[in-house]
């Protein structure tokens, strides 16, 4: 009897362990899953919810998925559709213990049907979603009503009951759910320290939107999507962009519509979602009708290269480079009776000095680059020590040629270099160097375009474009170390080479003061006159000890004389003689945004952005702006003047200019009603180019 009891309970009890473990399986398998929901007045879409089991009692959210299955060529939607079709959504509000429904959006494809394209899904899309709920220990019971928008060449309607109860602490990860819970968010774009959206620029007049991305890596084949949460953009269009795009950064352009009339999209705040292989970021950013700070232009590599050539060639008539003049020269003379052997060396010594140079400003400009600095040509004349370093040297350049000071070698070094050919060919090389550097303020013809290339590309393309820079300011100097007897035909020298040297040595000098005068955006007028008068006075004093007092007065005489001739001349009024500049006009400061108010009320914009230490800018204020018939027309009061001042960092007038192409000065652009995107004009200004975009401009209503 004792052991059919023994027996029975054990059975019992094992029954019972069996059933126990039979009901904990399920328990930790059960799956909280709608099922596939069809709805019989539309058979190709079918949808599923589930929940993968995760949650986070910290943040009270539960992790879950809308999977979507399309037959054919069945499309669903984007949250923003584009032209056509709705976005996905579901009415949870009869919910109870629910506090929010977040959707994450897997990246669309684009689609076009008879000329108007939607942003969407086919075949199959899983939408991951956040469910954030009120109290986590209490059930959550989950009734929402989803309606989509499914179409081919039709499109359909339809609504489906997704229903479900759960209790977020009982929750247990379901491997399958979890499976497509991950398929669905490597789709979702995230942020990334790889890519930036850098700028959002709204031109209301075109209806244009340009947003301007950054990658440290290269672009392959991106592809950029608008859209925002505000409710004012609700029924906004963005279409299809037009990419421009360097190694490393890209500008997407979208034609941007509405049904309800024009939008405007100043200051608001829009989504901007990049994909490229194996990559989709998104970041938020504010429009603004600043223009953008950079411009690609898509000019191909060797057109740019040719561009470089000329541009560096021109860059040795420019008047910035005509201070060493003298040395050039001097140098050219000096090469009487030397072997074609030595000659060529000097020549190449000067080439290689004005390559080295420009690897130099390349290797700056590459590290402003990479550090995110603003870039530009001539931007090193916007630093107060650069300025004072080339003060000092042109200083002691002219000293030495005005005989004031040697640089003596010892004997054993004389030896060393005379062993090794002429002993000037460092000379040579540093006045390669030197010229190339009292170059950079000026912006000739075709260097605007090739430097534009160069700063928008990598690294290796802004060194071999700079290279083709050099090369070309070279080409003077390679030719005649190609062919040196070229230096034979030149005048014999002698002693009136002393009077030229003199000469150039006092253009080197004047040089020195016009760098000096640079100096007052960074110091006061008090200090600037301090130091000159100090470095005059140094100057006499050496001049006197070298070459007598007798030099002393006559350059006091000369100096006096010519001060009092200037002013005497400025008075003249004689056309025969001379032509006072008169006063310059009232400049506005650069505004972009009062540009096209201006334009709106009928108006012409002349805009002059220039640097004080721009000479080409200097030539083309006298000999152009402030000579008529251009003067007259400036002061017309239907034109308003607006001028960038570029003399120090500005990134306001920096990202004007990139926006126009352009990474220096001068640069001249004319707006008005009939060219609200503006007339650009060249480099070196002309009075018929100005007054023809002028009238170009202002159209037919104001004559």
């Amino acid at each position: 009897m004792k052991k059919m009891i023994y027996y029975r309970n054990t059975m019992l009890a094992l029954m019972a362990t069996l059933l126990f473990g039979l009901l904990s399986f399920t328990a930790q398998a059960k799956e909280y899953n709608t099922g596939w929901l069809h709805n019989p007045m539309h058979p190709p879409v079918q949808v599923r919810f589930m929940l993968t089991g995760q949650s986070d009692p910290a943040k009270n959210t539960v992790e879950g998925l809308l999977e979507v299955d399309l037959e054919g060529d069945w499309k669903t939607y984007w949250r923003s559709p584009g032209e056509g079709g709705v976005a996905p959504k579901i009415d949870w509000q009869l919910s109870n213990n629910l506090k929010d429904l977040e959707w994450h959006w897997p990246m669309p494809k684009r689609y076009e049907f008879l000329g108007v394209e939607t942003l969407g899904y086919k075949h199959k899309v899983i939408f991951p979603m956040t469910l954030t709920v009120e109290d986590f220990n209490k059930p959550v019971f989950f009734s929402g009503k989803l309606t989509m928008s499914s179409c081919t060449s039709i499109c359909v309607l339809t609504d489906y009951e997704v229903v479900m109860d759960f209790n977020p602490t009982q929750l247990t990860p379901f491997a399958d759910a979890m499976h497509l819970y991950n398929q669905g968010m490597s789709k979702v774009p995230l942020t990334s320290d790889n890519v930036t959206i850098d700028q959002a620029s709204w031109n209301g007049d075109k209806q244009e939107l340009s947003v301007l991305i950054s990658n440290t890596h290269a672009w392959q084949k991106p592809d950029v999507f608008v859209d925002s949460f505000s409710s004012k953009l609700e029924n906004v269009s963005f279409s299809t962009p037009e990419i421009k795009q360097s190694a490393n950064q890209l500008i997407a352009t979208f034609k941007v519509s509405s049904w309800f009339g024009k939008p405007e999209l100043d200051q608001q705040a829009l989504n901007v979602t990049v994909t490229d292989k194996d990559m989709a970021v998104e970041e938020p950013i504010t429009a603004s009708t600043l223009p953008l700070a950079a411009n690609i232009d898509q000019t191909s590599i060797w057109q740019t290269i040719v561009f470089a050539l000329i541009g560096g060639l021109i860059l040795n008539i420019m008047p910035c480079v005509l201070p060493v003049l003298g040395m050039k020269l001097s140098s050219i003379i000096s090469t009487q009776g030397l072997e074609r052997r030595q000659i060529r060396a000097q020549f190449i010594a000067s080439a290689s000095g004005i390559l080295a140079s420009f690897w130099l400003l390349a290797g700056f400009l590459a590290l402003l680059k990479v550090s995110g600095q603003a870039l530009g040509w001539g931007i090193q004349f916007q630093s107060p020590y650069f300025i004072g370093a080339m003060i000092i040297i042109t200083g002691l350049f002219a000293a030495n040629m005005l005989g004031l000071f040697e640089i003596r070698l010892s004997s054993g070094a004389n030896t060393w270099l005379a062993t090794r050919g002429d002993n000037s060919y460092l000379g040579h090389f540093v006045q390669g160097m030197f010229a190339t550097l009292l170059a950079t303020p000026c912006s000739a013809p075709f260097l605007g375009t090739a430097v534009a290339y160069a700063l928008g590309a990598d690294v290796v393309t802004l060194f071999a474009i700079f290279t083709a820079l050099a090369i070309g300011m070279a080409a003077p100097w390679l030719l005649i170390a190609l062919f040196p007897q070229l230096a034979n035909k030149l005048p014999k020298p002698g002693n009136w080479m002393n009077h030229v040297k003199t000469l150039f040595g006092l253009m080197m000098l004047a040089t020195s003061l016009w760098l000096l005068s640079l100096m007052q955006s960074f110091v006061s007028t008090g200090t600037l006159a301090g130091i000159a008068v100090t470095a005059c006075i140094l100057l006499l004093w050496r001049l006197g000890q070298v070459k007598g007092r007798k030099s002393v007065i006559l350059t006091l005489a000369v100096i006096l004389l010519g001060g009092a001739g200037s002013l005497i001349v400025g008075s003249v009024t004689a056309d025969k003689w001379s032509t006072p500049l008169p006063a310059d006009h009232a400049w506005q400061t650069l505004k972009t945004e009062q540009i096209d108010q201006a334009v709106a009320q009928g108006k012409t914009v002349f805009v002059d952005v220039t640097a004080d230490w721009c000479i080409t800018c200097k030539a083309n204020k006298i000999g152009v702006l402030l000579q008529n018939p251009v003067y007259d027309q400036l002061s017309d009061n239907n034109i308003v003047l607006m001028r960038g001042d570029w003399t120090t960092p500005s990134d306001y007038v920096t990202g004007f200019l990139q926006s126009h192409g352009r990474f220096g000065v001068p640069f001249n652009i004319v707006y008005g009603p009939n060219a609200p995107q503006g007339i650009e004009l060249p480099v070196i200004l002309s009075a018929e180019e100005v007054m023809t975009a002028i009238k170009q401009a202002q159209g037919s209503n104001n004559g």
